[in-house]
């Protein structure tokens, strides 16, 4: 039997749907808490200078602040929340698009 429409169909790509059965697992993410750009310090000499920043939004991770302060990505430094207190928290940057930067806590 010969069908009349064989060689079009057979000149034209095929285009075929994948299907993926069962759902995808969601990667979990840390509760993120955004702040009004609550102000916070940078100092990457043991706390001898700091320039300003500005916290957009803060996890038990990381952060992602804003700066007009240029950060090599490769530098770690310590971020200070609160004004006049000894607590520094250690950073290094994961990723930075233009003045903003998503930075990691280190232990």
């Amino acid at each position: 039997m010969s069908y009349p429409d064989a060689t079009i169909a057979a000149s034209q790509p095929r285009i075929g749907i994948m299907t993926v059965e069962g759902r995808r697992a969601k990667t979990q993410r840390e509760p993120r808490r955004q702040l009004p750009r609550q102000p916070a310090w940078i100092t990457v000499d043991c706390g001898q200078t700091r320039r300003e920043c500005f916290v957009l939004d803060v996890s038990p991770g990381g952060a992602k602040i804003t700066t007009d302060v240029a950060i090599a990505d490769t530098d770690r430094f310590e971020l200070v929340l609160v004004p006049n207190h000894p607590k520094r928290q250690p950073c290094q940057i994961v990723w930075r698009r233009g003045n903003t930067y998503g930075i990691k806590f280190l232990s």
